[in-house]
């Protein structure tokens, strides 16, 4: 199918969920594809230093906590001696790792996906340079992905390990005394809650009033409440003037976001994580016609296609939410457009999920953007109430269904509870088919199990739920 011209139909830069999976899936249609990736292996900063590895040392951390809390010995698990091997920890996260990158390598194999190893520039619309050598492609798919976004005046060392980033925070090698988390978002609170269980005093800095910025306000509350039970300590609105590192401590300059007398407060351990940019440095777009936006990102149109024909661009280097299963969705819906086809994707049902304890979850829009856009109902169910939640001690939050005053489709679903990323699925394949709050609570749920908490909340739409 390559035009004789070229050396492939398609060239996708990055190797991330968004660009191996237009890679994968554009060879299965067909094409003649080559994906261009820098690191040592597959997978982007997801697999390699994001998700998954950060998901292992959760859930890790979790046992371990359950263990050294006592929470298991009032389950009748008595454990008369416990302890904490660190290095044990971070083997089984690697390992996890391994495994995925590798599978993904398998993949590019089966799929006869050729990987060109190292960083992509372009030279032309239809060529770019490798590591010194030249491609040319009919069509590229950018999918570079995004990196942690500097904090001025605070300088990153992964490798000492005292101000560090969310890659340096999964390595640490051994529990601090202190960490500070600067900045309230969902990486910050997941990281900062893996240390707090391993027996690390968490503060966490947030620039803004409240944590979780552009989640719902319920929830932003709630859990708030929750991870201060937990011994996390919030400092709001309030800024990071600087941080200094003396020997094995650090010591950052706060104030208030508004302006005010600063204070110092001394750390073992900094995390920066105020969020990620657009990884756009070093592709010498220009080269191709190409430019950015305000926010560093490369616009596109509704079928991932840039200013310049047969370039196109996704995942977290274009408009919307960094999330890797938004990357994925939109590398499969990009590669059918440039096989020809036509790619679908939902970015208004897109759920996002924050893996702390309990997880916190949600889809669609918020109560607060809901009612900006007119007459809402809206049903809560307490988490408390939920059977399956109380045998297994896990009282801490609520589902909160969102719908149409007047059709009753559901607009929204945010969710608090110890499994709320996998409930999410559900709210979102029934936002898909465009359900009403209704259909939801007429649909029969297994009990005794903690998605019944969904079905409550959608009762409570039409103000009558059973168990409350």
């Amino acid at each position: 199918m390559a035009d004789d011209n070229y050396d492939y139909d398609l060239i996708v830069i990055g190797a991330g969920p968004g660009g191996y999976v237009a890679a994968i899936r554009a060879a299965q249609l067909g094409l003649k594809t080559a994906c261009v990736e820098s690191r040592e292996t597959l997978g982007g900063t997801c697999l390699n230093v994001g998700c998954i590895p950060s998901k292992a040392m959760l859930h890790a951390s979790e046992l371990y906590n359950e263990a050294a809390s006592g929470a298991l010995a009032k389950l009748g698990v008595k454990i008369d001696k416990m302890s904490l091997d660190l290095e044990t920890m971070h083997g089984q996260r690697r390992d996890a790792v391994k495994g995925l990158t590798g599978g993904i390598e398998f993949l590019f194999k089966k799929n006869k996906v050729e990987w060109i190893k190292g960083h992509a520039a372009f030279t032309s619309a239809n060529a770019i340079e490798v590591a010194g050598k030249s491609y040319t492609a009919d069509n590229f798919i950018i999918a570079t992905g995004s990196s942690v976004t500097p904090l001025p005046g605070v300088e990153v060392d992964n490798a000492k390990g005292i101000v560090v980033d969310s890659t340096g925070a999964l390595e640490l090698p051994k529990v601090p005394d202190h960490l500070v988390v600067i900045g309230g978002g969902v990486i910050g609170l997941e990281l900062g809650s893996v240390w707090r269980r391993l027996g690390a005093k968490v503060t966490v800095v947030e620039y803004l009033d409240q944590i979780l910025p552009g989640m719902d306000g319920d929830v932003r509350k709630e859990a708030n409440k929750i991870f201060k039970k937990q011994g996390f300590e919030f400092k709001l609105s309030t800024k990071v003037t600087g941080v200094q590192v003396k020997g094995k401590k650090a010591t950052l300059t706060v104030e208030p976001a508004a302006g005010g007398a600063s204070e110092t407060i001394e750390a073992d351990c900094v995390l920066v994580s105020i969020g990620r940019r657009p990884n756009t440095d070093g592709l010498a777009l220009d080269k191709a016609g190409l430019t950015v936006n305000k926010r560093g990102q490369i616009d596109i149109d509704h079928e991932f296609g840039t200013s310049v024909p047969g370039i196109w661009a996704v995942g977290d280097v274009v408009p919307g939410p960094m999330l890797a299963h938004k990357a994925e969705d939109e590398g499969i819906a990009c590669a059918e457009y440039v096989a020809g086809l036509t790619g679908i994707i939902n970015h208004d049902v897109i759920p996002s999920v924050v893996y702390t304890w309990p997880e916190i979850a949600g889809v669609g829009l918020t109560e607060e953007a809901a009612k900006a856009k007119g007459e809402i109902k809206v049903g809560k169910f307490p988490m408390m109430a939920n059977s399956r939640a109380k045998t297994n001690h896990e009282p801490d939050g609520f589902v909160k269904v969102i719908s149409d005053a007047a059709t009753d489709r559901v607009l929204g679903v945010w969710c608090i509870a110890s499994v709320a990323g996998t409930m999410i699925a559900e709210a979102a394949l029934a936002m898909e088919f465009g359900a009403t709050s209704e259909d939801i609570a007429y649909t029969c749920h297994a009990h005794p199990t903690h998605s019944e908490a969904l079905k409550e909340a959608a009762m409570a739409v039409q103000g009558k739920p059973i168990h409350m």
